[in-house]
Order: C-alpha cells, then sequence, then structure tokens
C-alpha cells in the first residue's frame, strides 16, 4: 500500500477526532492587508538563500539547516506575518498577503539582489507563487512537501479541516490533524513541540491561512490550478514529497529543463526534521548543479 493511502486513512482519523464540524462549506479567498513587520535572522556569505517556514509555526524549523546552509550562502530565516516574532495584524492571511511581504521584504531590506527560496508546506506554495509573480527576484526554489500539486480527490479533506478551525478550537483540531502527518519514526519531541506551538498561536491566523491555500478561484495547491500553475513556473524547482502520486502529476507538467522532483520515504511532513542529514545533502547538491 502506498504511503499516502496510510496517511489519508489517518488524515480522516486525525478528521473525525477533531471537534464538532460545521455542517456548511467555509468560503476561501485572500484578502487584502497592510504591510506586517517581519522578524528574521541573517548568517554566511554567498549566495542569498531565504526560508519560508510553513502553517503554524516558525523558522525556527530550520534549525538543522541553518548551520549547513551558512557555511556556504548567506542564510536569511525569516517568520512569516502572525505567526513567531514577527507582527500579528488583525486581517490579512491569504497567500497573497504572505507573497507581498516577501517581496516587500525583498526589495527593501535586499534591493537589487536575487534569492533562491526554501520552503516547507505553506512556505513552499509561497515561495513557487513569488518566483511566479517576480521571477526577476528568485533564482530558483526549494519546496520541501509544499502545498502544490494535491490531487482533487483531497479537497474535500482540505474543506472539512477548513470547517472544524472555524467551529474548533485550533489548538485542539491542529495537533490531531497533525498525527496523520508523522511517520513511526518521527520523535515525539517533534510532536510536542508543533503541538505547543499551535495552541499558542492567535487562532485568527491560524485559521485565516489554512483554507485559501486549497480552496476558492485563487488557489493553486489542488487538482487542475495546481497543475496549470505548475506548468508556468519558468524557474528551477525542487520539489521533495512523500506522495508518489503527487510527484508524477508535478513531473508530468514542471518546464524548466533544471527542475526536479523526489519522492522521499521512511518520514513525516517535516521532511528537514525527520531526515535533516539527507534532507540538507539533497539541498546543496541540487543547488550545485543549477
Amino acid at each position: 500500500m502506498k504511503q499516502w493511502d496510510l496517511a489519508r486513512r489517518g488524515f480522516l482519523g486525525a478528521i473525525a477526532a477533531s471537534a464538532a464540524l460545521s455542517t456548511l462549506p467555509q468560503t476561501a479567498s485572500a484578502s487584502t492587508s497592510s504591510r506586517a513587520k517581519l522578524f528574521f535572522t541573517e548568517t554566511g556569505t554567498g549566495r542569498n538563500i531565504m526560508l519560508l517556514h510553513g502553517w503554524t509555526v516558525d523558522a525556527n524549523d530550520w534549525s538543522w539547516q541553518i548551520s549547513v546552509l551558512e557555511q556556504r550562502n548567506r542564510v536569511i530565516a525569516v517568520d512569516l506575518r502572525g505567526h513567531g516574532q514577527s507582527e500579528v495584524p488583525a486581517s490579512g492571511y491569504g497567500p497573497s498577503d504572505y507573497v507581498r511581504d516577501i517581496e516587500r521584504l525583498m526589495t527593501s531590506a535586499f534591493a537589487g539582489q536575487k534569492f533562491i527560496l526554501i520552503g516547507h508546506s505553506m512556505g513552499g506554495q509561497i515561495a513557487a507563487r513569488l518566483a511566479a509573480k517576480r521571477p526577476d527576484l528568485i533564482d530558483a526554489v526549494v519546496s520541501i512537501d509544499g502545498s502544490l500539486g494535491f490531487a482533487d480527490d483531497v479537497a474535500p479533506l482540505f474543506c472539512k479541516v477548513s470547517n472544524d478551525l472555524e467551529v474548533g478550537d485550533p489548538g485542539t483540531v491542529i495537533p490531531e490533524l497533525w498525527k496523520a502527518f508523522y511517520d513511526p519514526a518521527t520523535p515525539p519531541a517533534f510532536q510536542h513541540w508543533h503541538a505547543r506551538r499551535v495552541k499558542g498561536m492567535p487562532k485568527h491566523v491560524v485559521r485565516q491561512s489554512f483554507g485559501p491555500l486549497f480552496l476558492g478561484p485563487d488557489q493553486v495547491g489542488v487538482g487542475a490550478q495546481s497543475q496549470k500553475f505548475l506548468s508556468t513556473l519558468n524557474v528551477p524547482l525542487y520539489h521533495l514529497c512523500r506522495d508518489e502520486s503527487q510527484a508524477n502529476r508535478m513531473r508530468s507538467v514542471i518546464i524548466h529543463p533544471k527542475s526536479k522532483v523526489d519522492f522521499w520515504t521512511k518520514t513525516g511532513h517535516w521532511i528537514m526534521q525527520d531526515r535533516p542529514d539527507d534532507v540538507n545533502a539533497a539541498i546543496v547538491t541540487w543547488l550545485d548543479r543549477i
């Protein structure tokens, strides 16, 4: 049985165990926001690399990568709006809001420079969206289990999660959801760490961020809309994922000759934490070739 088949069963089980469900689908849309002040760290010298974390976490997720990448690169690790130590606006948590923040950061603090973007989960989609919008700013994108290329049949699950978040406590809903995203080898310490950070996050940030990644007319995470988006991405893309069918779909549409998609096993959603040495080696090798 494929790993995604097992993950899907776990995903459904987590949803069933979560808080009471809304019976009506929620509308997911990206909102227009004002500027948010972002916290980031800068280490190393060399090529510019910017690290974008995923949903409900922060740039500490990259602790296993920074010490390796900074040896030969200038590494900027960013806390996205509403996450970590960055500013928490009252609204504006659609993908376009996150993209706009990173674009502003690049063009203000690092004017005239180009970056390699490395994103995990939601951060992978943000990185790809920015590369599509501003290829003049981006040399390449690394997407680690990024929110891209999902099959149409996953959309109802994402809709259900979005509904759960609206009617339930994200601090309860999400740790149950995450259980489907871990591998048996994922250390329990990581699982507790992920769950504790969710409980400390502003609820509106968690709720507003999830749905627009996968639902609504502007989403690029699922089905034909994601395939179309990926087919227009004209920068090198390296996507690491745990779903073999997703990997095959993405290979069929990416157009840049230096792009690459790898299917990974024996890991949970946080591939860079479950298999840090392997991920670091894979990223460095690919970057050396582009």
